[in-house]
């Protein structure tokens, strides 16, 4: 098995495009460099510690068993920092069941996550006005989805028009394990062959469930992305500043009208699959030790400590931010209230259709039969 670096830890052709070291040092790439500046980088680190955050009380809530499940994005933070703030107003996510980053990045309210998991609700944020789709459960479905909505996009005259305020893209996040789905492989073939402005973003994590990678791939898999006929990069995925600039770059071509691009954010799942999984009996603990090191939060915060970029005061105002946010979290979760069998009509379609009005008129017949047995 492999030690979980091959592509970070050495030079050469698969070597991950790298912005800031594990160090927290800056380094230059010669195809790739971080625009933003140091006010960017406050706002990588306190967006990624408030993820984590709700991350870490999700966990607790379902462990205490207020939460059906929970799928954790421990270590894969600055993957979906440096990519959600590399999109326009205007560009549209189609995340999996582990994109809080994207989601609470996008401006949906964490509550609705845990609302989601809790079972109360299947997702209620407005998907138009915030630009990120609803979470997708079955793996990979959201490949042929983001495909038609890039495509969608481009015949109504939304890309390649020169304007920055009007041409879009579309962001298309799954895991490696989601590679072998035939729906990723289909949407890249429909993206390249009509030149969709999509960005298929892979979070490659190393596990899929209990699967390490080279289980699944043989070769890179940003490499696949020739294949294909569409260009493929992998960029260290616990750096948000290189994410940041390579996914900056993808979008642009995407909006140009110069067509897709595959993202292999090279990471690393620190937590378990969800918390019905036990990853001790798959992997070892050394491997997971020499990710601890290249946490992307630390990392962060050692570059902004070391430039002298933030301070202490800066530091313990995210951490109170990201406690209150927890609290309210926690409150407001416990007093969701319960759904009725009812209800789940109302989210079949967005106008009922006439054999749903007769279902649920006999739902509500049926139910209203046991109070008056009573």
């Amino acid at each position: 098995m492999s030690d979980g670096l091959n592509g970070l830890g050495e030079s050469g052709p698969d070597t991950a495009v790298q912005l800031l070291t594990p160090t927290g040092e800056r380094v230059e790439h010669p195809d790739y460099a971080f625009a933003g500046d140091d006010a960017m980088v406050r706002r990588f680190y306190a967006d990624m510690v408030r993820v984590r955050r709700v991350d870490a009380e999700a966990i607790a809530l379902q462990r205490q068993g207020e939460l059906g499940l929970w799928p954790s994005l421990l270590g894969q933070e600055g993957a979906q920092i440096g990519a959600v703030h590399a999109m326009r107003d205007q560009d549209y996510a189609f995340p999996t069941y582990r994109e809080h980053g994207i989601t609470i990045g996008r401006g949906v309210d964490p509550l609705r996550l845990l609302a989601m998991f809790r079972g109360t609700d299947p997702g209620t944020w407005d998907i138009e006005a915030l630009g990120v789709h609803l979470y997708s459960i079955i793996i990979g479905t959201q490949g042929l989805q983001a495909t038609g909505y890039g495509m969608g996009l481009e015949r109504d005259g939304l890309v390649g028009s020169g304007d920055p305020e009007r041409d879009a893209a579309v962001m298309c996040f799954f895991g490696d394990g989601a590679t072998s789905q035939g729906d990723i492989n289909e949407g890249l073939v429909f993206a390249s062959s009509f030149n969709a402005p999509v960005v298929f973003f892979c979070q490659n994590n190393q596990w899929a469930i209990s699967e390490p990678i080279e289980r699944q791939s043989r070769a890179p898999l940003y490499r696949r992305a020739a294949g294909f006929g569409l260009p493929g990069v992998r960029v260290d995925g616990n750096d948000a500043l290189a994410v940041h600039a390579v996914t900056t770059a993808a979008l642009d071509r995407a909006r140009s009208g110069n067509g897709p691009t595959f993202i292999e954010a090279y990471t690393y799942r620190m937590g378990a699959h969800t918390t019905s999984d036990d990853p001790t009996k798959y992997r070892l603990e050394h491997e997971l030790a020499q990710w601890r090191d290249r946490d992307p939060i630390s990392r962060v915060r050692a570059y902004l400590e070391s430039t002298g970029a933030a301070d202490a005061d800066f530091f313990a105002a995210v951490d109170a931010e990201s406690d209150e946010l927890a609290v309210r979290l926690r409150k407001e979760c416990l007093a969701l209230p319960e759904p009725s069998l009812a209800e789940t009509f109302d989210w079949v379609y967005a106008t009922k259709s006439p054999e749903l009005v007769e279902q649920l008129a006999r739902h509500e017949e049926y139910a209203a039969s046991f109070e008056e047995a009573r």
